[in-house]
């Protein structure tokens, strides 16, 4: 990447608005692979949006992400104006896929800061003999091009796939507005005059000092952004360019009758630096004064209202961290120890309304915060087509309630786990066309993804109508490979098939180029504990595997139940527990290996003494005294013992400090809060106790 815009915003915006542009882009190819045809709306879009990420990458240098969508750009220019009769469909996907993903693995490259130096000499070639070959195939072959230099004084429009020489014609005027708060309307400006350049060599516009002159912001958004240039463009395909400005406001577009405005316009605005730094502060100062003299009331300028605006996470997090501040603060007032026993109503009148707006304020900062699943969802479409074409398998993607909503930092923990699944699904899962056939089953085979809300949580359901799980062969390689903790008697189905996302895992007896390596499905269980989550499997012989992802709305802020070890303070998610209660004397049992356990309504729980674990000196350790609390994560519980339980409270959850990581990974911590009375109080990760006592039994 080019040092002189390592630390610009201007590169957010790039890789923001061309990660869109190459998820539409993925969208109508597959939509259009799987009708075997490119439409025409098809294919204006594709060079629609090939020509854009051409011209903003042309625009930061990123010249072979630009040479690529130029290539691209080019076939899809000739299907446009040509028409052929025949296509391949197939090798036209491919092809396009291709180019998306070789421009992914370079915007991943200017995310990292890294230079996106990616080499497609091949990827080019194949684009450009299969273009060879569409005007082969459709057309007889063309006559030489002319090489008759063109005239000295002659105009150059450069089409998307050659340069024509051409009189330009034809004089337009265009004042731009941008949409209220987008920010930097001087870069959005300069990429306009980028992409003007491919039609024309003529080209005025003011202010004129876009890039180096910060002042022209404030005038682009007072007066606009105001375009003269020479074309032989029709005035539909100027008006069609400009929009299809990335947030664009309102704009006009006037075709001049002669050149007298445009040769005013172009002395008018022929200043030197110095001039120009003037002539911006003075329409600034303008500005101002203007503001300050009452207006009389004036028709609004045509435009669509805007209702959406681009935030930048960096700032809905900052945001969340002020109102987690804010949550901590209050609970700090209103349950400040100096308070207990005074009669204060009036406070408490007051504290009530506090903790109301506070709540309120919570709820529609978290609600900013989520974003549906429809992205995530829509990419497996992707994989479905590559797995199916490679595996030979005919298989089809049911999506349902891909507007279910979660918390954008959970997002981008799931989609690895989505992806996994997907994955084992069409490999491990579907069984072939042949197969299906012989088990009376229908072809295609369907995977569906669903996603629903169930009070706190999201479930989402990766389902297939496959062959399901094989309990005998599971426990088999379990057993070749010492994973058992218990007898395979002992164990329910819905355990035996949790087996398969333990590390090292597989039932696939060949290593193929999607499995057998024991690796990925760990992956999925450890992405989702990392967000507080849990993954179920059920599956029915000949019928398919269910997978369901629980997982929490938000990270951010959660309904905890405080309770107290010794002097320590210890915060429980309290999704994650099924009750609490104080044993009899009788009730605890300890097997040979010396692991505490209890009988609880004819079921064994392990016990795990909290002040064991941490070395909290204690006062409290006959059960008699303390409290046991059950929790839960997947089907699997533990009985944790405390000194006694403080209460429940929303608890802001904050990480812990890197120094503390760094020097030891201590066990079932997963982050720490502040408490009302200023202390602190360590969130505990059930999923890691419930490992740390796996680990004790099977040692």
């Amino acid at each position: 990447m080019s040092g002189q815009f390592s630390d610009e915003p201007m590169i957010d915006v790039y890789i923001f608005e061309t990660t869109q542009n190459i998820e539409q882009l993925e969208q109508i190819i597959l939509a259009s692979e799987k009708e075997s045809n490119f439409g025409e709306a098809a294919i204006n879009e594709i060079f629609r949006l090939m020509h854009t990420i051409k011209g903003s990458s042309a625009m930061m240098l990123f010249n072979n992400i630009a040479t690529v969508a130029h290539a691209v750009e080019d076939l899809f220019f000739f299907l446009r104006e040509s028409k052929p009769a025949q296509v391949d469909c197939a090798m036209l996907s491919d092809l396009v896929l291709s180019g998306i993903d070789f421009t992914k693995v370079e915007l991943a490259k200017v995310k990292n800061g890294d230079t996106p130096d990616g080499e497609a000499t091949q990827l080019m070639q194949e684009i450009r003999d299969f273009l060879q070959l569409l005007k082969q195939t459709n057309f007889p072959a063309a006559p030489p091009p002319d090489r008759t230099p063109a005239p000295v004084n002659q105009q150059y429009y450069i089409s998307s796939d050659r340069r024509t020489p051409h009189l330009a014609q034809n004089l337009f005027k265009a004042v731009i507005f941008f949409e209220d708060d987008c920010e930097m309307e001087n870069i959005r400006a300069y990429s306009i005059v980028h992409n003007l350049k491919e039609f024309t060599s003529d080209l005025h516009y003011v202010p004129v000092d876009i890039i180096d002159n910060d002042a022209s912001v404030a005038v682009i958004r007072e007066n606009g952004f105001t375009i003269l240039l020479k074309t032989d463009s029709d005035y539909a395909e100027i008006h069609k360019l400009l929009n299809n400005t990335a947030f664009l406001k309102d704009f006009e577009l006037i075709e001049l009758a002669d050149e007298q405005e445009f040769v005013t316009f172009q002395t008018a605005n022929n200043l030197n630096p110095m001039e120009l730094e003037l002539k911006l502060h003075e329409q600034l100062a303008e500005k101002v004064v203007l503001n300050s003299v009452p207006k009389a009331p004036t028709e609004l300028k045509s435009g669509v209202a805007q209702s959406i605006i681009s935030v930048n996470v960096d700032k809905l997090d900052k945001l969340m961290d002020l109102v987690g501040e804010l949550v901590i603060a209050e609970a700090m007032v209103t349950q400040n120890p100096d308070l207990t026993g005074l009669e204060l109503d009036n406070f408490h009148k007051a504290a009530r309304q506090l903790r109301k707006i506070s709540g309120e304020l919570q709820d529609m900062v978290m609600s900013i915060r989520m974003v549906p699943l429809a992205t995530t969802f829509q990419k497996m479409h992707r994989i479905l087509r590559d797995m199916s074409k490679r595996l030979g398998k005919e298989v089809t993607l049911e999506i349902v309630g891909e507007q279910t909503e979660v918390d954008k930092n959970i997002i981008e923990h799931i989609s690895d786990p989505l992806m996994h699944l997907v994955r084992n699904s069409i490999d491990h899962g579907i069984e072939s066309n042949q197969q299906r056939l012989a088990a009376g089953k229908t072809a295609p085979a369907t995977i569906t993804l669903e996603a629903t809300n169930a009070g706190g949580d999201v479930l989402i359901l990766v389902k297939d109508n496959g062959k399901g799980l094989d309990q005998a062969k599971i426990l088999q390689r379990a057993e070749q490979h010492g994973l058992l903790n218990k007898p395979a008697a002992e164990m329910s189905d819905r355990e035996i098939y949790n087996l398969i996302f333990l590390p090292g895992f597989s039932t696939q007896e060949q290593v193929t180029e999607f499995s057998g390596r024991g690796v990925g499905m760990d992956v999925v269980v450890k992405n989702i504990e990392a967000v507080g989550g849990c993954v179920l499997v059920d599956s029915t012989p000949g019928e398919g595997t269910k997978v369901t992802l629980k997982i929490p709305l938000t990270l951010a802020i959660i309904d905890g139940m405080n309770i107290r070890v010794g002097n320590s303070r210890y915060t429980l998610p309290t999704t994650s527990i099924k009750e609490s209660f104080r044993p009899k004397p009788n009730d605890i049992i300890t097997d040979p290996n010396g692991n505490e356990v209890i009988m609880v309504r004819g079921q064994c729980f392990p016990v795990l003494r909290l002040h064991d674990l941490y070395q909290v000196a204690t006062a409290m350790t006959d059960f008699t005294e303390g409290i046991l609390i059950m929790v839960e994560q997947d089907t699997s519980s533990i009985c944790l013992y405390a000194d006694e339980l403080l209460g429940q409270q929303q608890v802001v959850v904050k990480t812990l400090p890197n120094y503390i990581k760094s020097l030891k990974k201590i066990t079932g911590l997963s982050g720490c809060t502040l408490l009302g009375d200023g202390s602190i109080s360590l969130i505990l990760d059930v999923g890691g106790l419930l490992e740390h006592v796996t680990h004790q039994v099977r040692s």
